[in-house]
């Protein structure tokens, strides 16, 4: 079977863009309310509350770790003592590349591991929406372990470090996703792979996108009726279950399209329409555009 995880994020290419190993000593408030890419935080010391896109403040404690897909704001707070209401820290870099909130020479009362990441693809809006949109995830050590490898990746200058970093984002983001799949997450995939009955259905569906699938096949993978799993899978994955198929097929498709090494016949197949024609109807009606121009459009822009 297909893990649809691993193959959403291999298809988001995720860049590190920003890392940094925060100390603080004292009250600290940090306030963003520019951020545009994806966000992660471990904290390795002590205890903080973070509050992300104006939800509910989360109280993070050492060896927990939050992953955010799009953040436009946070706050990040001190806990002990809890800052004063006009307090505003901005947070200075030291010469080992540590920075800090507070005396630089106190010792300090929280670590953090911050950093950013953004997503190459030209379909990353639609696969981010196929994801959580925040992960908490507490007291796992795999995690700190894999963001400290980021970070010391990063920074380094070696060889190859951009492949490795991208690597090891990809495992990351996996990690932080599989690790949270014992929550109760809101509707998505994440939700839906955890999921008794709706998680073999969307295995089946990323194992073979080309087969034929029919509302009766995906129930009966699922063990339950047409009727059954139809109001199941809209309710944990959010969107019916011929919609996600479809926009799986298209994503798949694009992303065919853009290597150029298929026919736009070969194509069609893999993408599961018995036709050419069907499949360019298909694609037009979801894309704006037939699938040979966006080929043409997307190697000319990359060529360019």
């Amino acid at each position: 079977m297909a893990d649809p995880f691993s193959e959403i994020i291999s298809l988001l290419q995720p860049k590190a863009s920003y890392s940094k190993l925060v100390h603080t000593s004292g009250p600290f408030r940090v306030c963003r309310d520019d951020v545009s890419e994806a966000f992660y935080c471990s904290v390795l010391e002590g205890r903080a509350c973070l509050q992300v896109n104006q939800k509910e403040p989360l109280i993070l404690n050492a060896g927990d770790f939050v992953l955010i897909p799009v953040v436009e704001s946070f706050t990040f707070t001190s806990m002990d003592p809890p800052p004063p209401n006009d307090l505003q820290s901005h947070p200075v870099e030291g010469e080992d590349g540590i920075f800090r909130l507070g005396s630089p020479d106190a010792e300090p009362e929280v670590q953090q591991l911050i950093g950013h990441c953004t997503f190459a693809s030209p379909d990353a809006e639609l696969l981010v929406s196929l994801l959580p949109d925040l992960i908490v995830v507490r007291g796992e050590g795999r995690l700190a372990a894999l963001t400290g490898l980021v970070r010391d990746e990063a920074r380094a200058d070696r060889p190859a470090r951009d492949v490795i970093v991208e690597n090891l984002l990809q495992v990351l983001l996996i990690e932080a996703f599989r690790s949270g799949a014992d929550q109760a997450p809101a509707a998505g995939l994440l939700r839906g792979l955890a999921d008794i009955r709706i998680g073999p259905s969307l295995r089946a569906m990323h194992s073979a996108p080309a087969h034929g699938w029919t509302i009766q096949a995906l129930a009966k993978e699922a063990g339950l009726s047409r009727s059954a799993f139809f109001a199941r899978f809209e309710n944990v994955m959010g969107l019916p279950p011929m919609s996600y198929l479809q926009n799986w097929r298209m994503t798949l498709a694009k992303h065919m399209l853009r290597a150029g090494d298929l026919s736009i016949a070969e194509i069609s197949a893999e993408a599961g329409y018995q036709s050419s024609s069907a499949f360019s109807t298909a694609f037009s009606r979801y894309v704006g555009c037939p699938p040979a121009r966006y080929s043409k459009e997307t190697m000319l822009g990359a060529s360019g």
